[in-house]
């Protein structure tokens, strides 16, 4: 009974160890830095030349999209970059896949 009661305590502590590492994977992170633009231009508005550009096609329904590296990610909340639409910015967030998650922006 003790050999049984020993197993089920130590199957119930591997269990909590990684639920507590997933959790902790959620959090992670990055900064990266790059250019906030329109879905129509992508990578080519990736400058500061194109400010007005993007801004302007935002305005007429583009999507804002965040761009580093020559990738193109989408923004999970528009709301979070609107005032940073063509320019330079500091993104911290999740990159998953072709979404970006944003939690912070700076300039």
């Amino acid at each position: 009974m003790k050999k049984l009661l020993l197993i089920c305590l130590a199957l119930c502590l591997v269990f909590l160890m990684v639920a507590v590492a997933s959790a902790a994977d959620k959090d992670k992170a990055e900064t990266v830095n790059g250019y906030v633009t329109d879905s129509k231009c992508g990578a080519k508005g990736a400058k500061d030349a194109h400010a007005d550009c993007a801004a302007s096609c935002v305005k007429g329904g583009a999507s804002p999209v965040f761009v580093t590296g020559g990738k193109v990610y989408k923004i999970d909340d528009a709301s979070k970059v609107a005032d940073h639409v063509g320019h330079k910015v500091t993104i911290t967030g999740e990159l998953k896949g072709d979404t970006v998650e944003v939690k912070e922006v700076k300039m």
